[in-house]
């Protein structure tokens, strides 16, 4: 009798143990609401609204995008051979010049630190383009930059929808309109490789695609998406960007 109440004390303890070992796993790994705690935590309280760690990194980004591309984009006009890379940098170059000055304003007045050089990697980038010349030249500027704007692309959509700072957000704004103007361009001189730029985003994805698969048929046309009802409206579409012509 003493031996089974000995061996039930045992597996007792070993159970308390093995709660107590469990519980901050439940506690903090499971629960729901640990992100908004995460948030919370990492932002800033600002007169134009709290500042997360997510908006701050974008300031950053958008100042080192300035500090390299700008560079690259005057030496584009001064080197690239043709009229429509001498044009895309001639876009880099008001577009940044334009948008570092909107970056400088609002660090100085929420506070962050912004850095004074490019990073490593854009030095790299830089080096690179010095090196080459003709085609190649040609080549890597429209990859390189146009690469390096579409990865700010995804941040600055993410910064747009979920910031909660008034002056980050007119930024984020302020940035779409110079980055995608800046997409445009370098796709328009014909060098940029879509193959490869979808291969590097298939790399770097886990998730699977949903959409809907290809049937072999011919496909059931789709109903105009329309207004209904007899109001009356003052907008306008935007208007269709021109698609690049191959280069041969």
């Amino acid at each position: 009798m003493r031996r089974i109440n000995g061996t039930a004390l045992i597996i007792a303890a070993l159970v308390a143990t093995l709660g107590a070992l469990a519980y901050p796993v439940w506690s903090y790994a499971d629960r729901s609401g640990t992100g908004e705690a995460n948030l919370n935590a990492s932002s800033v309280a600002t007169q134009w609204g709290p500042l997360s760690a997510t908006d701050r990194d974008f300031l950053v980004k958008v100042r080192l995008a300035g500090l390299w591309e700008l560079p690259a984009g005057q030496q584009a006009i001064e080197r690239a051979p043709s009229e429509a890379m001498k044009e895309a940098g001639d876009h880099l170059v008001v577009g940044h010049t334009d948008l570092d000055r909107r970056a400088r304003d609002v660090a100085a007045k929420l506070g962050v630190e912004l850095p004074n050089q490019p990073s490593d990697i854009q030095q790299g980038w830089l080096r690179e383009l010095t090196a080459a010349s003709g085609q190649e030249y040609e080549r890597k500027f429209a990859n390189l930059l146009r690469n390096a704007h579409g990865k700010v692309f995804a941040l600055i959509a993410q910064v747009r929808h979920t910031t909660r700072n008034s002056l980050i957000r007119q930024l984020a704004s302020d940035a779409n309109q110079t980055v995608l103007d800046h997409i445009t361009m370098l796709e328009r001189t014909g060098f940029v490789d879509f193959d490869g730029l979808a291969r590097e985003a298939a790399g770097a994805s886990t998730a699977s695609p949903s959409g809907p698969p290809v049937s072999g048929n011919v496909p059931q046309v789709p109903v105009p998406v329309t207004p209904t009802g007899d109001q009356s409206f003052t907008s306008r579409p935007v208007p269709p960007t021109m698609e690049p012509l191959p280069q041969p």
